[in-house]
């Protein structure tokens, strides 16, 4: 692990680097305090001027990005009672009345030291136990990879929406617009309808900017809202608020840790982390810190959780190939475009990138404190601005992003077909995310499934005669009936909760 951090240091100790991390922080807490984007949106649309960069400074960028964008969202949560991301959601319990009590300076600071110190606890996990997973699954044959994927599909679309049986469409149609392209295996062509341009699939980009930005965008064209403009004070924080965080430092490392577990969990994401270190945090609380009125500790749970939930949803995306949210799933979709192949096999082929990805993520949280406290009076004008300005600069930006990609009009067709697929889906209460990880994990389930097969003389037994491959069976089988079994149970206790009718 050392070789591998000194390795990553000559990649990351240069001025550009620095520089990009620190543009992605900011970036990132723009997008975040913005209602409506959010780290996910910010990503997608600067993926492809990213990916343009070497490696390490294109995934130090984007996760720059993310790491902002994951605490941005406190800063609209606590000003004005909207959480710029669902990550804030949990925030503005405590967030929000603080701010009315005229503490909105110490709140903001509040949110973002623990959000830098939550980040920079997910980091040390990352360090710890991603090369310790990666070795392990160093031996892993097509059968294990097979599994693996299976793993992550069931996982994220099971869990991305309160219904199960829409997560699992979802995640079934990314898996059928992967098939489309070329077959690895025969070079027919599929799904390609004589064109041309369809020969290598659909660009991940297209679909990903069309699904989430454009279909976003398009919804909020529909509200009310377009010329409004909020009228919000200037709030200054201080660096001091970071002493009054590590009063708190029980709430800051039970929280933390409950953040990079539950990130570290294909699909669970920020949002059950922060909520569930939320409750914990008001479970263990004294009767006089009145958790819901303004408590610091309410707003240490949410923050350093939700950040310490993207150290830990890394872990199994460098490690294993599998997404651990959606923003991991397009941080996947950049290391295959830059050609580097996440799983055992990166940590072994460019450790020094691992290592240089493992350094930038230190750094943009180390990073997030400083500019984070600095720039909130910026942020703040940001959140004035009128949806009416909003959107047409995210749109023009979606479409020189995607046609920057691969300079092709027809991307940008898939963009805008994507964008109405992403509206329907929204429309009938379907997750988006799964879809993007069917998309992802579509070519590691099919191309792994037909190796195991041409390599097996019984069939599917091959899946289960291989001790990993059988447990992860047992793994997936469990998975599913767990989900089915919670499932049923939402659906039964919803039903008992309804009011009974009144005859008259």
């Amino acid at each position: 692990m050392f070789d591998m951090l000194l390795g990553g240091l000559g990649l990351v100790s240069s001025f550009s680097t620095a520089a990009l991390v620190g543009a992605g922080l900011i970036i990132g807490l723009f997008v975040g305090a913005l209602p409506g984007l959010g780290p996910l949106m910010g990503i997608i649309l600067l993926l492809p001027y990213a990916i343009t960069f070497p490696p390490v400074q294109a995934m130090g960028f984007l996760i720059a990005i993310y790491v902002g964008g994951s605490c941005g969202g406190a800063i609209s949560a606590i000003l004005l009672r909207i959480p710029g991301t669902p990550l804030a959601a949990a925030t503005l319990f405590d967030g929000y009345p603080m701010a009315q009590n005229g503490r909105a300076a110490d709140a903001i600071g509040i949110a973002i030291s623990a959000s830098a110190l939550g980040g920079a606890f997910g980091g040390l996990i990352l360090i710890l136990f991603s090369p310790s997973i990666a070795a392990f699954a160093a031996g892993f044959g097509p059968p294990e990879y097979a599994l693996l994927a299976i793993t992550g599909l069931t996982a994220i679309a099971a869990v991305s929406d309160q219904s199960m049986l829409k997560g699992l469409i979802a995640g079934t149609a990314g898996l059928l617009l992967a098939t489309a392209g070329t077959d690895e295996f025969t070079a027919a062509e599929r799904f390609t309808f004589g064109l041309f341009e369809m020969s290598d699939g659909f660009n991940i980009v297209a679909i990903v900017v069309g699904l989430f930005a454009i279909s976003e965008m398009s919804n909020l064209l529909t509200g009310n809202d377009l010329l409004d403009r909020p009228t919000l004070s200037i709030a200054r924080p201080g660096f001091r608020t970071v002493l009054l965080v590590l009063r708190h430092w029980p709430n800051l490392l039970r929280s933390s840790s409950i953040g990079a577990f539950i990130g570290a969990l294909p699909g669970a994401g920020g949002v059950i982390s922060s909520f569930t270190a939320y409750a914990v945090a008001k479970t263990f609380s004294r009767a006089d810190e009145r958790y819901g009125e303004g408590a610091e500790g309410g707003i240490v749970a949410s923050e350093s959780a939700n950040n310490a939930t993207a150290g830990g949803a890394l872990v199994p995306t460098l490690a294993l190939g599998i997404p651990g949210d959606a923003v991991t799933a397009v941080l996947i979709g950049a290391l295959l475009i830059l050609g580097i192949f996440p799983g055992p096999t990166l940590f072994a082929q460019h450790s020094d990138i691992v290592g240089g990805i493992f350094l930038v993520y230190m750094l943009a949280n180390i990073a997030l404190f400083v500019v984070g406290i600095l720039l909130t009076p910026l942020f703040v004008y940001v959140l004035r601005l009128r949806k009416l300005v909003l959107i047409p600069t995210v749109l023009l930006m979606c479409a020189i992003g995607t046609y920057a990609v691969g300079s092709s009009i027809f991307d940008l067709w898939v963009m805008f077909a994507f964008g109405i697929v992403g509206l329907i889906l929204r429309a009938g209460g379907y997750p988006l995310a799964p879809m993007v990880i069917g998309v992802i994990l579509g070519p590691l389930l099919e191309n792994n499934v037909r190796r195991a097969l041409l390599l097996s003389h019984d069939g599917l037994r091959i899946f289960i005669d291989r001790p990993v491959s059988a447990t992860l069976v047992f793994i997936n089988a469990a998975l599913l009936l767990c989900v089915f079994f919670f499932t049923l149970r939402r659906h039964f206790a919803g039903r008992r909760s309804k009011p009974l009718p009144v005859n008259t």
